[in-house]
């Protein structure tokens, strides 16, 4: 799943790529993908993308033209992505089975493909006149690398979570941007157990945490910054140091990164470095590591 540094890498791209240009055709290939109606989608044709904004995992952009300023917005949840193209194939995409959910035509012949991988279709597309008309967007809490969220911000937060700290840091209306690969690197950044309890966070634990995210969420944005939408891919999976990789040593102390898997997701973790060298048994059979 794009979290929030192949985002917000989407977002700079799109921002040299598209701010400037107009938009000619967009062609729904999935009907499933549109998750609004009034406006269109068709509003945003002849409309010139004016900016390109991100919040949370969603992408924003914001055009103007005949039907006044519109946002398109589009979330690429678990298996989307944006697949740029100059130029764009000739013709019309044709409905069928393959990944492609959606297509945006520009006037100069170039543009960009929305795709989703796999049976489960989740990306969704939205054309509102204002984000927060957007429920996913309204819900999202404070962005973890925005300059006013410091520390005392993190831990007011917290201060009322009663749950596992891995949730916590996924929940996009307590945190926006994070999620499952993430959390897992800022987990072992921080030395901390994924199922280590919000409430159990001494000041110090809380402060460290912070640190974390905030190192780990840079340095992802600086690896994937200037690389083309197709290479983001690659480099997310290249910089993980956990996650994704269970099996193989611990860059840190050698031991061997170990899963817990759920129904539907898994999460890694390295037992020195996270859980005092204790592996975790199946979630649902565990008990809270303290």
């Amino acid at each position: 799943m794009p979290e929030l540094p192949e985002v917000e890498a989407l977002r700079a791209f799109l921002d040299t790529h598209l701010v400037g240009k107009e938009i000619a055709r967009v062609l729904p290939v999935a009907i499933s993908v549109l998750k609004t109606y009034d406006p269109p989608l068709s509003a945003v044709e002849g409309a010139e993308v004016t900016a390109i904004a991100r919040h949370g995992k969603f992408l924003d952009l914001t055009t103007t033209g005949p039907g006044g300023e519109l946002h398109l917005l589009f979330h690429l949840a678990r298996a989307g992505w944006l697949r740029w193209q100059d130029p764009l194939p000739s013709g019309p995409p044709k409905p069928g089975k393959g990944p492609l959910a959606l297509r945006t035509a520009l006037t100069g012949g170039d543009g960009f493909d929305l795709t989703e991988a796999g049976t489960t279709k989740r990306l969704a597309v939205y054309v509102v006149r204002d984000p927060r008309e957007v429920p996913g967007v309204a819900r999202l809490g404070p962005d973890p690398l925005a300059e006013d969220f410091g520390p005392a911000e993190f831990a007011a937060l917290l201060a009322g979570e009663r749950r596992q700290i891995k949730g916590a840091l996924r929940d996009q209306s307590l945190i926006a941007g994070i999620g499952n690969a993430y959390s897992d690197e800022i987990l072992h950044a921080a030395k901390m157990s994924p199922f280590k309890p919000t409430q159990n966070l001494t000041p110090t634990e809380t402060a460290a945490l912070y640190a974390a995210m905030r190192t780990t969420l840079h340095e992802a944005v600086e690896r994937s910054h200037g690389l083309a939408a197709g290479r983001l891919k690659a480099e997310k999976k290249s910089g993980l140091r956990v996650h994704g990789r269970t099996g193989e040593p611990c860059p840190v102390c050698g031991d061997t990164i170990r899963e817990v898997s759920f129904s539907d997701s898994s999460l890694q973790y390295c037992p020195t470095c996270q859980t005092g060298g204790k592996p975790l048994a199946d979630r649902r059979l565990s008990k809270l590591l303290k």
